[in-house]
């Protein structure tokens, strides 16, 4: 399931130093805009204590964590919606991303130049979000061409519902307002909505990007973000992407520690960031756990067992019978998989189950 979040800004935020911190795959930072021109594309490793703890339970031969990927996007300029800088580049890399994380700078340095001038993350939020939704009232305005005369004279209600769905998302975006604002009840027009495949429909998170001494409590850059997102419905995260660089040159988990407490952290901001996109594109994760290997799967908010088995392996979903399940919590308390059916606290699940974050799953199937 590679679904991807987009690390997007202004040049000279510290989109590549954050993407350094949470990738192996180094992209080049450098104090000057556009060094990153081919997406960089990371897979990253999503922190999950309770597989750590499972592990000490069932000493499996390997431990296997779930995955996200991370894209980092080449810094957009204004007028990108009209092709300047790399802007045709630019909307289709986040075209293709399925979450937007939103890097802000939110700190002052003279050594390191701003696209235009001076610092202020709610005028660059601003100039990153008007020129999304130029894009996608520019794609609106296109399909409202194609289907209004068939939408108005003829009995076709399929063009009918697309086109009442067109004109809600074109009067938000001429008040300037994001696709993601615009709510629809009825399934038609949800799955309408999907297929349009909107920049500004995508959910977002807003990295504020710090100085050190504001990684624990922010400054008055965040607050300003804070006040000018309020209404979004948005997650906003502070993260120091140079202190976190510092971090992930330390050698051992023990010295990375050490450092945090030191600045006032219990959690590195790249941990919180990746746990925080995970949710972003609204996934959970299911656990297996045997002598083999303890495996973290990924899995849709709101799937069923057969769906959550069809992601070890599609014959799973097909000839699915019944979902064995154990909560974690059950699982630590008792100690092991016999302990917990002897206290009666494994359930036998059929096709209906909505699997919960966490689950300990074994499936039964036949083919």
């Amino acid at each position: 399931m590679a679904l991807q979040c987009g690390i997007v800004g202004l040049p000279n935020v510290g989109k590549s130093t954050l993407f350094n911190c949470l990738s192996n795959a180094k992209a080049q930072a450098a104090n000057f805009p556009f060094c990153t021109i081919e997406p960089n594309v990371g897979v990253i490793t999503v922190p999950d204590e309770r597989l750590n703890k499972l592990a000490e339970l069932v000493h499996p031969g390997r431990v296997v964590p779930t995955t996200v990927e991370i894209v980092d996007i080449a810094g957009l300029v204004k007028g990108a919606s009209k092709g300047e800088g790399l802007g045709n580049k630019f909307l289709a890399n986040i075209r293709e991303t399925d979450a937007i994380i939103h890097v802000l700078r939110c700190f002052d340095d003279e050594n390191v130049t701003h696209v235009d001038g001076t610092v202020d993350p709610v005028r660059d939020k601003e100039i990153i979000d008007m020129e999304l939704q130029l894009k996608d009232l520019e794609t609106i305005e296109s399909r409202i061409q194609k289907v209004q005369k068939q939408a108005q004279t003829g009995g076709d209600k399929a063009a009918k519902q697309t086109y009442e769905v067109l004109v809600r998302y074109k009067e938000a975006l001429e008040q300037g307002k994001s696709a993601r604002t615009v709510q629809f009840e009825s399934k038609d027009e949800q799955k309408i909505a999907h297929d349009l495949f909107l920049l500004t429909s995508k959910p977002v998170m807003y990295v504020c990007n710090v100085d050190e001494g504001s990684a624990v409590t922010g400054n008055k850059y965040v607050e300003q973000v804070r006040e000018a997102v309020k209404e979004e419905n948005a997650e906003i995260l502070v993260v120091a992407a140079k202190t976190e660089a510092d971090i992930a040159e330390l050698e051992t988990y023990e010295d990375r520690q050490m450092f945090l407490q030191e600045i006032g952290l219990e959690e590195s901001g790249v941990n919180r960031l990746i746990k925080s996109a995970y949710k972003l594109l609204n996934l959970e994760t299911f656990i297996t756990a045997g002598e083999m290997e303890v495996k973290a799967w990924t899995y849709h908010k709101g799937w069923k067992a057969p769906q959550c088995a069809g992601v070890i392996h599609t014959d799973f979903e097909k000839g699915f019978i019944r979902a064995e399940v154990i909560k974690y919590e059950d699982y630590i308390k008792y100690g092991s998989e016999a302990a917990v059916r002897e206290a009666g606290k494994l359930s036998v699940e059929g096709k209906d189950y909505v699997v919960q974050d966490g689950d300990i799953m074994h499936f039964r199937f036949n083919v």
